[in-house]
């Protein structure tokens, strides 16, 4: 350790820390474009200027590395006449985009614009002219007139992508991001780019012009892509989710997030596809019901049937809550041995980053929790065996999507009593029985757990009729933020759609049983109580970055069972 000031304030700080390190560290705030904590040092922006007394001339806090008894200032005039000087600079060439630019109410130039500017340009020549709309990649656009030369995106494909895609082109105040001849920017986390941009240079071509930062509401949630579990923010606006970013959390996704992430995840539950309300089939065919008609149908139709006749087919994407009701269930309601879940596992689908070959969010969870076959029970295959041979005759499913083969969907026909639980309309959900309306993961409170075993926060972003009961402290807190934007969403809301643990707790009530759960957290906490590995866990616990499991002694959980 050694002993700085900065400021005047005295600070013991860890040798070898650049000075923006021990500054950030402590709370002190240094201006910088081109520094960015997981890159490697370019110290090309100059903004990060600070004095060190001793020291005949300004040094660049990026790449100046502590010393014991150094004193530094971070704010005298000094300084902020070398800020103001580089803010002129930077600005000379700069467009007047800020009233269009995607990065507005985002961008770090134009915060410190207004922070350590002059607020007006010595500057009277013509400003050079680059190209713009600049198509980079399949889901990145460039603006080069708006580029600071910070070199983030550069040393972003090359240091954590691993893909050198990006490099600068020509000299002086002509200088030009751009890709290598014969390459795009079409790795799998091109999109991380845009995020570590500090101004509005490059942007997406999927969200561009689409709102302002100031009309979404962002929630602090998690990817459903992957059995990763990236910490992501899910940003809404009108009900409907524009876009998906990383969130920071060190002991998973650290800042990053792939690009299937991003852009596909989100998409049933924008989907023109999406079941609005419960189904069911009758004479005249599928009709919409409500809910207490129902699940009265279903309820009564599964206790027509024995034990060794049903089935149930969970999913790996809904959610830990989802899944501990879905097993209980199982085996305290209709006494079937007969649960489990599909798995989807892509071999040769996976990287050394973030992305995983298990592409379900929550496999680890629905193992711990218990959706898996009982003794004397069968698992997925066994189950679809099952129905094939006439054994099993009702099923209950969680339908998650995955495609289905030609003969699996065969299978399903020969059931005499189907019930879906789904969000987006599919093959299964046309050929059942009734179908009960699920909420994704969007529109969920709830916990997943990773493929590390880190059991993390999902949040309601998008609102739904049953919005107002599935809201946490948490959720409720953000009303105070968003208030009347959340409720107008909330009134608005065409969906009514349930999380699988609400719909299975209301048929489970009609057959006689005791489920008295009135929110996700009821369900959690009953859940830490009973499953060994949760034992001491709470909503406050798990927090923002996710707590994990409590190692069992003998464990035969595995994500490939």
């Amino acid at each position: 350790m050694v002993t700085v000031t900065i400021d005047g304030k005295k600070l013991e700080v860890e040798n070898g820390l650049t000075i923006i390190q021990a500054a950030r560290n402590n709370g002190i705030e240094i201006p910088h474009f081109c520094w960015h904590p997981s890159l490697s040092v370019a110290g090309n922006c100059r903004m990060c200027l600070v004095e060190v007394e001793k020291v005949p001339k300004l040094v660049i806090a990026c790449s100046t590395t502590v010393a014991d008894g150094m004193v530094v200032h971070t704010s005298n005039e000094k300084v902020k006449n070398a800020r103001e000087a580089v803010m002129e600079f930077l600005l000379i060439n700069h467009p007047l985009d800020c009233p269009i630019c995607d990065e507005a109410g985002e961008c770090k130039l134009q915060d410190y614009a207004y922070t350590y500017s002059v607020g007006y340009s010595r500057f009277e020549e013509d400003k050079v002219h680059k190209p713009k709309r600049v198509l980079l990649g399949p889901h990145v656009m460039l603006d080069t007139e708006r580029c600071i030369m910070c070199s983030r995106c550069v040393r972003f494909c090359d240091e954590i992508a691993h893909k050198p895609q990006l490099t600068f082109t020509q000299r002086g105040d002509h200088i030009e991001l751009t890709t290598f001849p014969g390459e795009q920017l079409d790795n799998p986390y091109s999109m991380n780019v845009i995020d570590i941009c500090p101004v509005g240079a490059l942007t997406s071509r999927e969200f561009r012009f689409k709102a302002r930062v100031w009309e979404m509401s962002a929630t602090e949630t998690v990817c459903p892509g992957c059995a990763r579990g990236c910490n992501m923010n899910t940003w809404v606006r009108n009900n409907e989710v524009l876009r998906q970013t990383p969130r920071f959390n060190p002991d998973v996704n650290q800042y990053w997030m792939c690009d299937r992430g991003r852009l596909e995840t989100f998409r049933p539950v924008n989907s023109e596809q999406r079941i609005k309300g419960p189904l069911m089939r009758k004479e005249a065919g599928v009709v919409e019901v409500g809910w207490d008609e129902a699940i009265a149908r279903v309820a009564s139709e599964l206790k027509s049937f024995r034990k060794a006749e049903l089935a149930v087919l969970g999913s790996a994407f809904d959610s830990n809550e989802d899944s501990y009701v879905l097993q209980k269930f199982a085996r305290e309601v209709l006494q079937t041995r007969n649960v489990d879940f599909r798995r989807h596992i892509i071999p040769g689908d996976e990287d050394r980053l973030l992305i995983a070959a298990d592409k379900t969010p929550n496999s680890r969870g629905a193992l711990e929790v218990g959706v898996r076959p009982g003794e004397g029970g069968t698992n997925a295959e066994g189950i679809l065996r099952g129905i094939k041979e006439g054994a099993i005759k009702a099923l209950y499913l969680v339908d998650d999507q995955i495609p289905w083969e030609p003969d699996l969907v065969q299978t399903l026909s020969r059931l005499e009593f189907l019930v879906v639980l789904g969000s987006v309309e599919t093959e299964i959900t046309r050929m059942a029985d009734v179908v009960l309306s699920a909420s994704t993961y969007a529109e969920k409170n709830g916990t997943f757990t990773n493929m590390q075993g880190r059991v993390q926060r999902l949040r309601p972003s998008v609102a739904t009729l049953d919005t107002d009961r599935a809201l946490d402290g948490f959720a409720m807190s953000r009303l105070d933020k968003f208030g009347s934007q959340f409720d107008r969403w909330a009134r608005g809301a065409k969906r009514d759609a349930r999380s699988t643990w609400r719909i299975t707790s209301g048929i489970a009530v009609l057959m006689g049983a005791k489920f008295k759960y009135q929110m996700a957290e009821d369900v959690f906490n009953e859940l830490a109580t009973q499953v060994e590995s949760f034992k001491g866990m709470s909503y406050r616990k798990v927090s923002n970055r996710g707590t994990v499991l409590k190692p069992q002694k003998q464990s035969n959980v595995s994500v490939h069972a």
